[in-house]
C-alpha cells in the first residue's frame, strides 16, 4: 500500500516521503500511531501544495539574502575599543560585538552565529569579515577597529 509519511521513521523513510509498505504494517502500526496517511489523490494534492509553498518561501528568502549580501559589500562598520600605545587591543572584538554594532549602526539584525570569525580581532585597523546569510550566500563587510 502506498502511504505518505507524517514523521521520520528509522529504517522506513523521512517525513513527507511517499513509500510502498505492506498492508499489515500500515493497518497495525502506521495508521494507529498517525505516522502516515494513505497516498490518495486528495492527500497527494495537499503534499504537492505544501512542497510548492516551501519552495516559494525558500526562493524568496534566497532573493532577500542576495540583496542583503550586495548591500553588505558596501558597508564599513566602525567599532571603538580601548587600545594600548602599540595598537594592541585590550580584550578583542568578537562576533557578538560585530553583530551588535551592525544592528545599532545599520538597523539590520544578524545572528552572532552567522558571523564567520576565525578568532577575535586583536589589532587596530580594517578587517574583512564574512557573514553567512543563506545556503551558499555569504556577505562580506569591512570592520574598522578604532582605538
Amino acid at each position: 500500500m502506498k502511504v505518505i509519511l507524517k514523521a521520520d521513521i528509522k529504517g522506513v523513510g523521512k517525513k513527507d516521503e511517499i513509500i510502498n509498505v505492506s498492508d499489515g504494517y500500515v493497518r497495525n502500526f502506521l495508521f494507529p500511531k498517525k505516522l502516515a496517511v494513505e497516498a490518495n489523490a486528495e492527500n497527494m494534492a495537499k503534499l504537492q501544495a505544501q512542497n510548492d509553498s516551501k519552495k516559494f518561501k525558500k526562493d524568496t528568502e534566497r532573493e532577500e539574502a542576495k540583496k542583503l549580501a550586495e548591500k553588505m559589500n558596501k558597508i564599513m562598520l566602525k567599532i571603538k575599543v580601548k587600545a594600548g600605545e602599540n595598537g594592541k587591543i585590550f580584550g578583542g572584538v568578537s562576533a557578538k560585538d560585530i553583530a551588535d554594532a551592525f544592528e545599532t549602526q545599520h538597523n539590520i539584525k544578524i545572528d552572532k552565529k552567522k558571523v564567520d570569525l576565525k578568532e577575535t580581532i586583536k589589532s587596530l585597523g580594517t578587517h574583512t569579515v564574512s557573514i553567512k546569510l543563506f545556503e551558499g550566500i555569504i556577505g562580506k563587510i569591512k570592520v574598522d577597529v578604532i582605538g
